[in-house]
C-alpha cells in the first residue's frame, strides 16, 4: 500500500469519531488540523499560497521580538512559496491531492520525500540542540528555541524547533529524531503530541545515522488525529528492503474511534517510578490515569520494572558510543571553538567510552528486553509521565555557552529510556498544566509494532483532556484572514 493509500485509511478511520459523544468544551481554544486545511483550501475559503504568505509574515514577526523564538535555522521563502503555488494548482484542479500522482524529484530523507508524495509543503529546517547531543533546545549559534507558552522557558530538545512550531500554529505536524526522549520530551513541554513508532517502523534513509540502534524519526502534531495522518504517510518497508527480512504490515483497517469504553486496555504502573517527577505532575498524570479508569473502565495493573538507573547509564553508553563513531571524524576536523562548550564536554565523555562498556550496554538491552516481555504478558501498555519537569527557565549566561544540567536533565528523561534503548514504540499527549501554566505530557509505552493501539490510547486520553486545552502565549492561527 502507498503512503496515499495510507493516508486515506488513516482519514476513513477519523470518520468514526463523528459519532463519538462530544466532552463538553470549557475551552474555545484548538489546533488547526490537517484536516482543516484541506477543508479550506477544497471549499476556497483560502488557498494554500495566502496561507504560506501569512505564515512567512508570522515567522518574520516571531524572529523581530525582544525574545526572538528562533523557530527555524534554514528558511526559504521562495522555496515556499513555490510549493504553495503548486498546491494552489492542484486544488484549482479539483482534489484535496495528497493523493496526486505527480512531484518534483528532490534528494529528501526517505520520508520527507513520503509526505512530500502526500502533498505536504515543507516550510523549512527546523533549529535544534546542537547535534541533537542536548535536550535543552538552547543552541548558541542559532539561538534558544523558546517554548510558546512561555518565552522565558526551555522548549526540551533536541527536536526543539519542531516541537515549538507545532505548539505556536505554524504548521499542524513536524518531525524530528527520538534518540533519547529529543521527539517526546519537547512535545510534552510544549503542550503537543509527541510520537516515536517502533524502531525501523519508519525508513532511516536520508538521516544522519548519528544514533543507529537507538534513533528512530519521530512525529510531533498539534492533534493525535494530525500524528496518525502523519504515520500513515511515512511508515512501512522500502521497496528496496530485503524481502526476508519484511516487518509487520502498518495495520489501521481495525482501528476505530468509537466508544473507548468497550476496548479492555490494562495499564502497566510502576508506582515508585511513576511518582519520581514534580508533585504537579504526579497529581495532574494519576488523576487522567484514574479519570481512564472511572470513564472507560480500563484497569491499572501494579509492576515493578528492576534495574531502571542501570538501564539509563547503559542507554547512555550507547548513545555515547554509536553518536561518538558515527561524526567523531569529522568533528575531530573542527576547530573546537565551533562547537558550544556543553555539547563540546558531551562528546568528550562520549569519546571515553571503550569497547566492553558498549558490549555491556548490550547485555543489559537483553536483560531489560526480558523484563520488558514479561510486563507485556500482563499488560497492553506501560504508563508513566513523559518528562519528571516542566519547562525550566533559560538563564542568561546559556544563551551564548548552550547549558549543562544534570539534575534537570535527568528529570527530563527519566521516563524516555526504555523506548530508544528496547525499540519499543511511545506517544506523549498533553493532558495538563502545571500551577505556572505549563504543560505536562503523559506517556504510554507499547509492544513491538502496537502503533495502532497507541493511537487509540492517545485519542481516548485526547478526548477526556481537550476541553481544558489552552491556548499558548505565543500562537498564530494562519488559516484565519485577520491576525489579532
Amino acid at each position: 500500500m502507498s503512503p496515499p493509500e495510507r493516508v486515506q485509511q488513516a482519514v476513513f478511520c477519523l470518520q468514526s469519531q463523528e459519532n463519538v459523544p462530544k466532552t463538553p468544551q470549557l475551552s474555545s481554544f484548538h489546533y488547526q488540523t490537517i484536516m482543516d486545511y484541506a477543508r479550506a483550501y477544497s471549499s476556497h475559503e483560502t488557498t494554500p499560497t495566502m496561507v504560506a504568505q501569512r505564515l512567512i509574515a508570522r515567522v518574520h514577526e516571531s524572529s523581530s521580538q525582544k525574545l526572538p523564538m528562533s523557530f527555524f535555522i534554514n528558511f526559504s521563502e521562495e522555496d515556499i512559496l513555490k510549493q504553495a503555488n503548486e498546491s494552489s494548482l492542484r486544488y484549482q484542479r479539483g482534489g484535496t491531492k495528497w493523493m496526486h500522482k505527480v512531484r518534483e524529484c528532490r534528494k529528501d530523507a526517505f520520508c520527507v520525500s513520503r509526505l512530500r508524495s502526500c502533498g505536504a509543503i515543507i516550510i523549512g529546517k527546523t533549529n535544534m540542540h546542537e547535534l541533537g547531543a542536548g535536550i535543552s533546545g538552547i543552541n548558541p549559534h542559532y539561538g534558544a528555541v523558546r517554548n510558546p507558552y512561555d518565552k522565558r522557558k526551555i522548549t526540551g530538545g533536541s527536536s526543539s524547533g519542531s516541537a515549538a512550531v507545532v505548539a505556536a500554529g505554524l504548521c499542524p505536524i513536524a518531525l524530528g529524531v527520538d534518540g533519547g526522549g529529543s521527539v517526546r520530551l519537547p512535545a510534552a513541554l510544549c503542550g503537543v503530541v509527541g510520537f516515536k513508532p517502533t524502531f525501523e517502523r519508519v525508513p532511516h534513509e536520508g538521516v544522519l545515522p548519528v544514533n543507529y540502534t537507538i534513533g528512530m524519526v519521530g512525529i510531533l502534531a498539534a492533534t493525535v488525529e494530525d500524528a496518525l495522518i502523519t504515520y500513515a504517510a511515512i511508515a512501512g518497508d522500502l521497496s528496496s528492503d530485503n524481502p526476508s527480512h519484511k516487518l509487520p504490515k502498518v495495520g489501521m483497517s481495525s482501528l476505530k474511534f468509537t466508544n473507548y469504553a468497550s476496548s479492555s486496555i490494562k495499564m502497566a504502573k510502576y508506582d515508585k517510578w511513576f511518582d519520581d517527577c514534580t508533585n504537579d505532575i504526579r497529581v495532574c498524570c494519576s488523576n487522567v490515569v484514574s479519570k481512564l479508569s472511572d470513564e472507560y473502565g480500563w484497569t491499572t495493573v501494579k509492576v515493578t520494572i528492576p534495574e531502571i538507573e542501570v538501564m539509563r547509564l547503559s542507554h547512555y553508553v550507547t548513545i555515547g558510543s554509536e553518536c561518538s563513531n558515527s561524526i567523531g571524524t569529522h568533528l575531530m576536523k573542527l576547530d573546537k571553538a565551533e562547537v558550544g562548550s556543553d555539547v563540546r564536554v558531551g562528546l568528550s565523555i562520549y569519546g571515553s567510552f571503550h569497547s566492553n562498556e558498549y558490549l555491556n550496554a548490550q547485555k543489559m538491552r537483553y536483560r531489560q528486553l526480558k523484563f520488558h516481555q514479561k510486563i507485556f504478558s500482563m499488560a497492553d501498555v506501560i504508563v508513566t509521565p513523559t518528562v519528571g519537569v516542566t519547562a525550566y527557565t533559560i538563564e542568561d549566561d546559556a544563551l551564548k555557552t548552550g547549558e549543562l544540567d544534570y539534575i534537570n536533565g535527568a528529570a527530563l528523561v527519566r521516563y524516555q529510556i526504555s523506548g530508544n534503548f528496547l525499540g519499543l514504540p511511545a506517544i506523549t499527549i498533553p493532558v495538563g498544566y502545571d500551577r505556572s501554566g505549563m504543560p505536562i505530557g503523559l506517556q504510554f509505552i507499547g509492544k513491538p509494532w502496537s502503533e495502532s493501539l497507541l493511537i487509540y490510547i492517545a485519542s481516548a486520553v485526547q478526548a477526556i483532556c481537550k476541553s481544558e486545552y489552552r491556548k499558548p502565549e505565543v500562537f498564530y492561527d494562519i488559516l484565519a484572514k485577520e491576525q489579532n
